[in-house]
């Protein structure tokens, strides 16, 4: 139930930061749905092999090399899903970062209303 709860709220994010941000665009709540999946997916498969294959060249950025890693996995969900743009680096760096923030705040609220 915390995955769906979680799983909407993100989608939701999605929609408002589209809203925000002119460099990204979603069709509707139907594809800031599937957005919120894929990017779940992505994040739980293919951000961890990403991470092992790029580990030397994060030590070396002393971990700013995860924002980049972010942003490919933003760019896969781009083209993944037909109805999500982003339209260039810094867009996605910046929804990124905003998306990373509210999925931070997402789960503190729900994991708080467990306990």
């Amino acid at each position: 139930m915390k995955f769906i709860i979680k799983l909407l709220l993100t989608a939701l994010i999605v929609v408002a930061l589209s809203q925000v941000l002119p460099g990204v665009t979603t069709d509707g709540y139907g594809t800031a749905i599937l957005v919120a999946l894929a990017l779940s997916l992505l994040n739980f498969i293919v951000r961890p092999i990403l991470v092992i294959l790029t580990l030397p060249i994060t030590v070396v950025t002393l971990g700013l090399f995860l924002l980049v890693i972010n942003v490919l996995i933003i760019y896969i969900a781009d083209a993944m899903i037909s109805g999500f743009e982003v339209t260039s680096f810094w867009w996605t760096l910046v929804f990124s970062l905003l998306l990373a923030i509210g999925r931070s705040i997402i789960a503190k609220m729900v994991d708080r209303g467990d306990s």
